[in-house]
C-alpha cells in the first residue's frame, strides 16, 4: 500500500510544454488546476499523504513529476530526463525524496523518464523510448538489482512512454494497448487489451486497491470491472492535450 505521494502544481505556462497531441481546443489553465486538485483530493481520499510542490516557471512540464524519479522500497533513483527542456526538474525532486529514501542517480550519457518504468511487485519493466535510452535503462536495471529486484527492458516503439501503453492493474493483470498484445515479455501475466479508440485509457493508475481511470472510456471501464476494485473516473482533458496522463502527475511510494 502507498502512504505518500509527491505532486507539483502546474504553472500558468503549462501549455508551453512539449506535446504532439492533436488539440480540439487550446489547453485551459483554470480547467487544468481544477482537474489537478481533483486528482490530489482523490489520492488523499484513498489514504495517501500528498506533498504538493510549487510550480517551476522555467519548466512548464514539471507537474509531470513521475518522470523525475523511480522509487522502490529501499531507494529512490533520480532520473536524467530525456528531453533537454526538462533537464533540471530532477534536481528539485532529489532533496524531497532524500527525506524518505537513499538516493541514487542516472548519469549521462544515460537518459531516463520515470514514465518508462513500471513496477510489478519485485519486478520492473523498463521501456526504451525517445526519452529513455539503453544506457539509462541499463543503469537503472543495475541499480535495482543491487536491492533484490529483477528487470526486463522493453522496446516502446510507438507512444511517448512505456506507461502510455502498459500498466499494472492488480491481480497479476496488465492493461495494455493493442500494439503490445502478444508481447513475449508479458508471459505469465493476464492481460486486458484496450481497444484503439480508447488507447489513452491504458494509462490507468492502480493505487491502494483502487483504479483511477480517465473519464470517457466506457469499454475499458467495463473490462476493468471484472477485477473487482473500486473504479474512480477522473477528467484529464487538459493533461491529455499535453501528452500526459494519470500516472504522470505523482510519484507514489
Amino acid at each position: 500500500m502507498f502512504t505518500h505521494a509527491i505532486a507539483r502544481k502546474p504553472g500558468p505556462n503549462f501549455a508551453q510544454g512539449i506535446t504532439t497531441a492533436v488539440k480540439e481546443s487550446p489547453p485551459n489553465y483554470e480547467i487544468l488546476i481544477h482537474q489537478h486538485e481533483e486528482y490530489i483530493s482523490t489520492l488523499k481520499s484513498i489514504g495517501i499523504e500528498v506533498t504538493v510542490l510549487a510550480a517551476l516557471p522555467d519548466h512548464p512540464d514539471a507537474y509531470f513529476v513521475e518522470d523525475t524519479a523511480v522509487v522502490a522500497a529501499e531507494v529512490a533513483v533520480i532520473t536524467n530526463p530525456g528531453a533537454e527542456t526538462r533537464k533540471g526538474e530532477e534536481e528539485t525532486i532529489a532533496p524531497v525524496l532524500a527525506q524518505y529514501r537513499k538516493i541514487e542517480m542516472i548519469r549521462p550519457p544515460g537518459t531516463m523518464d520515470g514514465g518508462d518504468v513500471l513496477q510489478v511487485d519485485k519486478h520492473f519493466f523498463i521501456g526504451v523510448s525517445e526519452r529513455t535510452n539503453h544506457e539509462g535503462a541499463g543503469q537503472l536495471s543495475h541499480t535495482l538489482k543491487k536491492y533484490g529486484y529483477t528487470c526486463t527492458i522493453v522496446a516502446v516503439g510507438e507512444g511517448l512512454h512505456f506507461k502510455s501503453s502498459v500498466n499494472y492493474v492488480g491481480k497479476n493483470t496488465l492493461l495494455i494497448t493493442e500494439d503490445f498484445s502478444g508481447n513475449a515479455h508479458f508471459e505469465g501475466y493476464d492481460t486486458l487489451i484496450v481497444n484503439n479508440e480508447e488507447s489513452y485509457a491504458a494509462n490507468t493508475l492502480f493505487v491502494n486497491d483502487h483504479l483511477l481511470v480517465p473519464r470517457g472510456c466506457p469499454d475499458t471501464r467495463k473490462k476493468l470491472e471484472v477485477l473487482g476494485f473500486k473504479i474512480i473516473e477522473l477528467d484529464t482533458s487538459e493533461v491529455r492535450k499535453m501528452d500526459g496522463g494519470l500516472t504522470c502527475m505523482s510519484i507514489r511510494f
